[in-house]
């Protein structure tokens, strides 16, 4: 390539960005106006976040926002969502479908898997500089969750070189109640240096609606062989520890569960990794 084309690419690149992040002080103007209307919200500041070029459509791209709002009847309290919005720099929408597929491209976009999510913490097998990385976040109690996390961690894990195995705890506790209690469990072993806590979490047998704290301890000291107590999941590290994996989730849009990730890229089929070298 001539140098006058590199610096046509250049150009033709920088006035692409500076045109994104125009309509990004836009997108920003336009929802606190719009949330702002809402006459239970007191206040309201909306920020993108990242921008991210919508493949599929010619000028349009894809706005991840932060939205921070304070209720008038609760103005103590700070309500915060990570949101997707499109636009072409004339027009917004919050839904934006591929005619050929019926696909909503909001599926397609998904904020990526920033380096300083992989805490040490988290990583429950492999040597953190592997070739690769793999985050799983999941509900001990999902049946989906079932099917896939043990046999996959069991294959990866005998990769060491390979594979760096992130966990992150993601309860869905409208619909598993108990798991928010193992989850803090597990956190607790993992906290006291208790191995394979998270393989062995899954044949923990108990109700998922079950919401008596000491009947699920007891499930889950018996399948760990630990002491786990009240005051144990109670503790003020095991709560942080528990926060911070569905704070992470939070960020990254993750709605259900298993969640996979390699390499920083959602992983839809969930089996990516059997096909990496």
């Amino acid at each position: 390539m001539s140098l006058m084309l590199k610096l046509l690419a250049t150009a033709l690149v920088l006035s692409s960005f500076l045109h994104a992040q125009s309509v990004g002080d836009n997108v920003e103007d336009f929802l606190e106006d719009q949330f702002g209307d809402n006459p239970k919200i007191k206040n309201v500041d909306v920020s993108v976040d990242s921008v991210v070029p919508v493949k599929e459509v010619h000028g349009w791209n894809a706005y991840i926002v932060d939205v921070k709002a304070t209720l008038k009847n609760k103005p103590k309290s700070v309500i915060k969502q990570k949101m997707i919005w499109f636009s072409n720099g004339q027009v917004i929408t919050k839904d934006l479908i591929d005619l050929k597929t019926g696909q909503n491209l909001v599926e397609v976009v998904k904020p990526k898997f920033k380096n300083e999510y992989y805490r040490d913490e988290n990583l429950i097998y492999g040597n953190k500089n592997a070739k690769h990385k793999i985050v799983i976040f999941s509900d001990p109690l999902c049946p989906f969750c079932k099917g896939f996390v043990p046999g996959a961690i069991k294959n990866m894990k005998k990769e060491p070189n390979k594979f760096a195995i992130y966990y992150y705890h993601f309860p869905l506790i409208r619909i598993h109640p108990a798991s928010a209690i193992l989850v803090k469990a597990a956190a607790a072993a993992e906290l006291q240096g208790v191995k394979d806590v998270v393989l062995k979490l899954y044949t923990v047998k108990i109700s998922p609606r079950e919401k008596d704290v000491n009947k699920i301890l007891a499930a889950f000291n018996k399948v760990e062989g630990t002491h786990i107590t009240l005051s144990d999941i109670n503790s003020k590290i095991v709560k942080q520890h528990v926060k911070a994996d569905t704070s992470v989730a939070s960020d990254l849009m993750v709605a259900g569960t298993p969640t996979v990730y390699l390499d920083g890229k959602v992983d839809k089929t969930k089996k990516k990794y059997l096909k990496v070298k």
